[in-house]
């Protein structure tokens, strides 16, 4: 546990001043742009249908599950391999007495902490924008942790599988944009149990059921067979642990052979 606080630490430390996360980070500043133009146009227009609530479900959060998250975890998890073997600095790593397994897990948990706070900031300010009138509700602070634990868990789980995808495949951004936008965003709608092989479908369970002026719609929960809140939170804890250990045991035994 050790070694994997020090390669934890120094990766939190060196990750978050690179340019990726700098060119995420105002990535992930997009929706709050959008939060404040729509937040603006009501203020000057005065129009009585605004529903922050309403815009934040459909539109801030859709763009935070089902592409942000997708996106860094893609990129930071590939690249918890993959940028060693690349920039051939791999062999220092492993020529310390250091398990790979640690170097493996204390990056993970380095690199997941990064994203998750990128994620949380870009949230949190949308929803304080978009709700300012309802934040002296008690159920919306409810409703605010709800999903930033939603999207923690998607984080976790995106996360696990991008860093096995990353030490298993060369190619594996290719591989993952085509599971991302393609598998991800195409099986949740399919009807009956086959929904249930996306890993979105139980984040999407876990969403909370929010009342708006406009009804209980949602663009995220079209189509979804929900699965139950604990059988939820085990499968994503399960593909986030099976995952890892995939990826720790495939980087423990590869041998990565570096090309001119």
């Amino acid at each position: 546990m050790k070694t994997i606080r020090e390669i934890f630490a120094f990766f939190a430390f060196y990750g978050r001043k690179t340019r990726r996360t700098q060119a995420f980070f105002l990535i992930s500043l997009f929706p709050v742009a959008i939060a404040a133009v729509f937040r603006f146009h009501q203020a000057m227009g005065g129009d009585g249908s605004f529903d922050g609530m309403y815009l934040f479900t459909n539109v801030i959060m859709t763009f935070f599950l089902q592409f942000l998250i997708l996106v860094l975890t893609l990129f930071f998890g590939t690249s918890v391999t993959s940028e060693e073997v690349e920039g051939r600095t791999l062999t220092y790593l492993v020529t310390r007495p250091v398990p790979k397994s640690s170097i493996l897990l204390g990056k993970y948990a380095a690199y997941t902490l990064i994203v998750t706070v990128l994620v949380w900031i870009g949230l949190v300010a949308c929803f304080l924008i978009l709700n300012f009138e309802r934040l002296g509700e008690s159920q919306t602070w409810l409703v605010l942790l709800r999903y930033l634990g939603v999207l923690t868990l998607g984080i976790l789980a995106y996360g696990g599988f991008f860093t096995f995808l990353g030490t298993f495949l060369k190619k594996s951004i290719m591989v993952g944009l085509l599971f991302s936008f393609g598998w991800e965003n195409v099986i949740q709608y399919f009807p009956g149990s086959t929904q249930r092989f996306a890993i979105v479908h139980y984040l999407k369970s876990l969403l909370p059921r929010v009342m708006t002026s406009r009804g209980r719609f949602s663009f995220l929960t079209f189509r979804l067979e929900p699965t139950s809140g604990p059988v939820s939170i085990l499968t994503l804890i399960l593909i986030t642990a099976g995952f890892l250990a995939l990826a720790a045991l495939l980087f423990h035994h590869k041998e990565y052979i570096y090309e001119d």
